[in-house]
């Protein structure tokens, strides 16, 4: 188990992380995700000991682990641009955290050779260990870079951005291993991206991070349908933001009343927040949302609808049925939110 507890990080002037509190249970497979300065990396390698957090603790098993070097945690890492050494074969890089291992440590070299030999078999290069870097593709060296991770053992798993480098399908394909391997090998992992897609697919859980603190942590289903502020909703997927106004439980955009409920929800201006596919097409006097048709395509199954919903500055985006006649640019729509989320937009 490990335990992030009231974790602060400062660059100089620069507030890295605020305060950070997160626990992470055995064999969970845990994903960072946040766009670039959220503090996602510095957690991580707070976590790891490649960084040392200005106030707060990091505990394994309960263990205060705080102020040990990164050798003494345990810890394997996989990096994006996989950090293999280019003068060694593949076998070679694999084998490097056990063979500068002490002495006393150290396996004999014919357990390092079968060790290393095992872990590219696991990784599905068995084969391959005389070759060099230069001579894999790129989806093949972030499987190299992997083993060698696994190769000391460690108590816990660090992927930062490690299919970042890889082309769209060597992605889909890796990601969809990684996550049986973990489940095979019962580790504990962190992954670390801004992809939303690779968070949703790969963790059990998804803790979501802006400007160095946390803002949701949640199952892919939780933050993708329960957002719990405007950052998660924006962030997580794709979303339409109407800007209008809640008076006495109804929501007006400007002098229109919406056929959406906001009971609960205090008087005042507020984002009406919902996903493409969560709408169907009303009629013309009902209370839904006046669009006009700037532009269409296909996606997928659907056809992506693109237009301006009254006067505001801001281009909706809907999906409709491919299987049905699609509207011309130009047309005027109504369309109703079947699902949706209401943010008011004073403070964060």
């Amino acid at each position: 188990m490990i335990t992030v507890q009231n974790i602060s990080k400062r660059f100089g002037d620069y507030p890295a992380l605020h305060n950070i509190n997160l626990t992470i249970e055995p064999g969970e497979f845990i994903a960072l995700l946040g766009p670039s300065g959220s503090g996602k990396t510095t957690l991580m390698r707070i976590i790891a000991g490649l960084e040392f957090q200005d106030s707060g603790h990091v505990l394994f098993d309960g263990e205060d682990v705080s102020t040990r070097k990164v050798a003494e945690r345990g810890v394997g890492f996989v990096f994006q641009h996989y950090a293999l050494f280019k003068h060694m074969t593949v076998a070679e890089n694999v084998a490097f955290g056990l063979s500068v291992r002490k002495r006393k440590d150290r396996p004999s070299k014919i357990d390092i050779k079968a060790r290393a030999e095992e872990l590219l078999g696991l990784v599905q290069l068995g084969g391959l260990g005389n070759r060099y870097p230069a001579q894999l593709s790129g989806g093949q060296r972030q499987r190299v870079a992997l083993a060698r991770a696994l190769a000391v053992e460690p108590q816990l798993l660090l992927l930062d951005e490690p299919f970042g480098a890889l082309d769209a399908k060597v992605r889909k394909d890796l990601r969809r291993w990684l996550r049986g391997l973990h489940e095979q090998m019962g580790l504990t992992s962190i992954f670390v991206t801004h992809d939303q897609e690779e968070a949703l697919e790969l963790a059990d859980r998804i803790v979501v991070m802006d400007h160095g603190v946390i803002e949701q942590v949640g199952t892919a289903e939780q933050v993708y349908m329960e957002p719990a502020s405007p950052f998660v909703s924006d962030f997580v997927g794709e979303i339409n933001r109407v800007d209008v106004t809640v008076t006495n439980g109804l929501i007006r955009l400007n002098d229109r009343q919406l056929d959406i409920a906001a009971n609960g929800y205090a008087d005042g201006p507020a984002q009406l927040h919902f996903r493409p596919h969560d709408v169907e097409l009303a009629g013309a006097d009902a209370g839904g949302l006046p669009i006009i048709v700037s532009n269409l395509f296909r996606k997928g199954g659907k056809w992506r609808v693109e237009g301006q919903c009254g006067t505001l500055d801001r281009v909706i985006e809907i999906d409709l049925d491919a299987t049905d006649t699609p509207p011309h640019v130009g047309a005027e729509l109504v369309v109703r939110p079947t699902k949706s989320r209401i943010f008011h937009t004073t403070g964060r």
